[in-house]
């Protein structure tokens, strides 16, 4: 019995870390695919959304970093899906003001959506 604890305790470890590489490497090719999109926004935007966009979508890469390095990780992946939030409703507004054309604000939505789902995973496996 100490035995099949001790594999599952191992399972779930390995299926936490296998999550937090795939939401990294999710948040990481939003990244690669927004910042090209970004290049194409008004010169008046770089210093206004652009900036913004950017610093969000890496404060949430820092907070991914973080919470898979920390022992108590609620509190880190509450910020991390307010800043999920921010990220969602910031790429809503330049599209509807018409900065990133709609095909490519599909695309993102895409990616933060699966994020959601993966992040929304991670904070229910920290539950138990």
């Amino acid at each position: 019995n100490l035995q099949i604890v001790i594999c599952i305790g191992v399972a779930e470890l390995f299926w936490r870390f296998l999550m937090e590489l795939k939401i990294m490497q999710k948040t990481y090719d939003l990244a690669l695919y927004l910042y090209p999109a970004l290049l194409h926004f008004p010169r008046s935007e770089r210093h206004t959304s652009v900036a913004e966009i950017k610093r969000t979508l890496f404060n949430m890469m820092r907070l991914i970093v973080r919470a898979n390095k920390a022992k108590k990780k609620k509190e880190l992946l509450a910020e991390l899906d307010a800043e999920l939030e921010l990220l969602r409703t910031q790429i809503r507004l330049v599209m509807e003001l018409g900065f990133l054309p709609f095909k490519k604000y599909k695309i993102i939505s895409g990616y933060l959506a699966e994020i959601g789902k993966m992040l929304g995973g991670w904070i229910k496996s920290c539950r138990y």
